[in-house]
């Protein structure tokens, strides 16, 4: 069937929904990365619509269809998705707090068909072995899950040990590489004492140091998004009308019956996507379910589905004005997410080695397209990497101690992780026209907590949210990020292509402090490991408070664990207190994993689709799509 944004004539009941319509919020702020929301539920679609002609499927996306956009198919037009008046992703306003500067917090998850997976960077990143294990669910652990891992890819890189090679998404070098500012930068990582590693991304290995990143991308250049994956081949081949996909339609609340059983929901067309012509709210739909609901809205998403269905904490429930069907305390709570800053330097690279030149005019999409960067995300190292104990020592003996607890006997398990981009990470229009250099840290496993929840029962009620970043007891987030700064600009003086800082992307050091930034002009005699003093540390700390935000790897807000532990859903996904319900995306991961998460969004994808096709009785889907 085609995508459109009306239920075809007729269709009033299907076998599974799988709810994937978040409302899009439009403000005028946006951060750098993104993942969650969509990625998981073209998944479960495209696998349960292969698995069985007969069993019809309808998925619903809040956002536009993302068949062969050019801002989604090529990574080099990225920068589109970030800007305020975007239409493909989704902010989320969270409560300004003093742990970071008194700003309200912006956390993007993506707003279009195939979610964070059509609008990211497209690293690849999986998680670490070590990361399932700690979830300590059957059916989940690093061994259960490897499989998985492979099915969903076809890695066209080294080392494929634990890779796939018959999946549906592409994992490839692309068509470009910036290798003049790659190599730079991994030469000046080993003269540190650096590993570069064939294969950072295998979880059974144990990793400190950098990769030659691959991407989300064909080896052609064009990126490998859900959507293009696992759903548009279906509706292409023309035997597949089981499926069914309604865009720019927001799913408000799941709907049940007497016995507490899902049978349907209630949406509405995405008033940003389709105006109404009428005085007051937007007409709402009901479609039933005669087999199950899947909610999949992403960590930012699903908890607000769920509470303006009736599930979740009693307290909050009613204060919002939504009668309670299921008691689950769990909705909401556990809110996770990588921390990132991003730094950028000045360099001597050629127009042709950054994206800055296409970024801000200066190259057309058609020079891009000639010489094979328009696939290009700019992004081309990728690090994992831990303190040595001399610098565990100097952090402190509070962050000693979690050091001790958390990550001394799991070697598998980094402290930080981070990514290059050939390019000015910030607002172009702020800087001089160049080419510039920039690395994104962002915290491996965070220790500070969040919630998300909702005020009202209507989708237009603002949602109380506060993602809580830095803001742990012993600032241990903090000093970790402290850490990272001092170790990444340590390989950025040692590079080549070093220039100088570009100073707003770099803390404001006290007047005289050795660590100060510099200009091209006093390049060549910068201190490569200034020596920090206790001043110093105040203004980067001062600084990360001002610029710390989300990295898009937002997660835990239905988490998967035992109800009495804030739990929301069992090992099968099933939501507690109610029948027919499952949860199927990130807001089921009871913690962090060490990667960028949009892999682990695809994991759990093939897990839920494997699990309702068994509790159907279906053979599990083909590894092809």
């Amino acid at each position: 069937m085609p995508i459109s944004n009306k239920i075809a004539e007729g269709v009033e009941e299907v076998d599974v929904i799988i709810a994937g319509g978040q409302y899009i919020l439009y403000i005028a702020l946006a951060h750098i990365n993104s993942r969650t929301g969509g990625t998981a539920a073209c998944v479960v679609a495209g696998r349960l619509a292969a698995a069985d002609p007969n069993l019809s499927i309808l998925l619903i996306e809040g956002g536009e269809n993302n068949h062969n956009l050019d801002s989604v198919r090529n990574g080099a037009q990225l920068i589109e998705h970030l800007q305020p008046t975007s239409r493909t992703a989704i902010f989320n306003v969270g409560k300004p707090t003093d742990a970071v500067a008194g700003r309200p917090q912006i956390v993007p998850s993506g707003g279009v068909l195939g979610g964070g997976s059509s609008i990211n960077i497209m690293l690849y990143s999986r998680a670490q072995g070590c990361d399932f294990d700690s979830w300590k669910m059957p059916g989940w652990s690093t061994k259960e899950i490897l499989p998985f891992m492979k099915k969903l890819e076809t890695y066209h890189g080294s080392g494929t040990k634990n890779h796939g090679d018959r999946g549906p998404v592409q994992i490839s070098n692309g068509a470009f590489r910036g290798i003049k500012s790659q190599e730079d930068w991994l030469s000046a990582a080993s003269k540190l004492g650096y590993q570069e590693y064939t294969d950072l991304q295998d979880p059974t290995s144990v990793n400190n140091g950098w990769e030659r990143a691959m991407k989300y991308s064909t080896p052609e250049g064009d990126r490998a998004d859900s959507a293009h994956a696992y759903i548009h081949p279906l509706l292409e081949d023309g035997k597949h009308i089981n499926l069914h996909v309604l865009c720019e339609s927001k799913v408000v609340r799941v709907l049940f019956d007497d016995n507490k059983r899902a049978v349907g929901v209630e949406y509405m067309p995405n008033p940003a996507y389709q105006p109404q012509t009428g005085v007051g709210e937007p007409p709402k739909f009901s479609v039933k379910a005669r087999k199950l609901v899947v909610v999949s809205c992403g960590a930012c998403g699903t908890p607000q589905v769920l509470e303006r269905s009736g599930v979740g904490n009693p307290d909050i429930l009613k204060k919002a004005n939504v009668p309670v069907v299921a008691d689950v305390p769990g909705v909401g709570e556990n809110y996770d997410d990588h921390t990132l800053v991003g730094y950028t330097i000045t360099t001597n690279l050629g127009p042709d080695d950054t994206q800055d030149a296409f970024a801000t005019g200066r190259a057309s999409a058609e020079d891009r397209r000639a010489k094979g960067m328009l696939g290009w995300n700019g992004c081309d190292t990728h690090g994992k990497f831990r303190p040595t104990e001399e610098e565990v020592e100097a952090l402190g003996s509070d962050f000693k101690e979690a050091w001790d607890r958390d990550y001394k006997d799991q070697p598998n398990r980094p402290l930080m992780m981070a990514a290059t981009l050939a390019g000015n990470m910030g607002d172009p229009t702020l800087v001089p026209a160049g080419q510039y250099f920039s690395i994104a840290a962002y915290s491996a496993y965070s220790y500070s907590r969040g919630y998300l929840h909702i005020t009202g029962p209507d989708w237009h009620d603002p949602i109380d949210f506060d993602p809580a970043y830095l803001s742990d007891k012993h600032n241990l987030d903090l000093k970790m990020n402290i850490w990272a700064y001092k170790r990444l600009r340590t390989i950025m003086r040692t590079t080549s292509m070093y220039t100088g800082e570009l100073q707003f992307m770099h803390p404001v050091f006290p007047e005289g402090s050795e660590a100060a930034c510099v200009s091209a002009t006093d390049a060549k005699s910068v201190v490569a490991s200034p020596k920090y003093t206790a001043e110093d540390d105040k203004a980067i700390e001062k600084f990360l408070r001002e610029r710390v935000g989300s990295c898009w790897h937002s997660l835990g807000t239905a988490k998967m664990g035992a109800r009495a532990e804030k739990g929301v859903v069992d090992e099968k996904l099933n939501v507690y207190g109610v029948e027919g319900l499952k949860v199927v995306d990130l807001s089921i991961a009871p913690g962090m994993v060490g990667a960028n998460t949009n892999n682990t969004a695809y994991v759990v994808g093939e897990k839920g689709a494997s699990l309702i096709l068994a509790e159907l009785g279906l053979a599990d889907a083909d590894d092809s799509i």
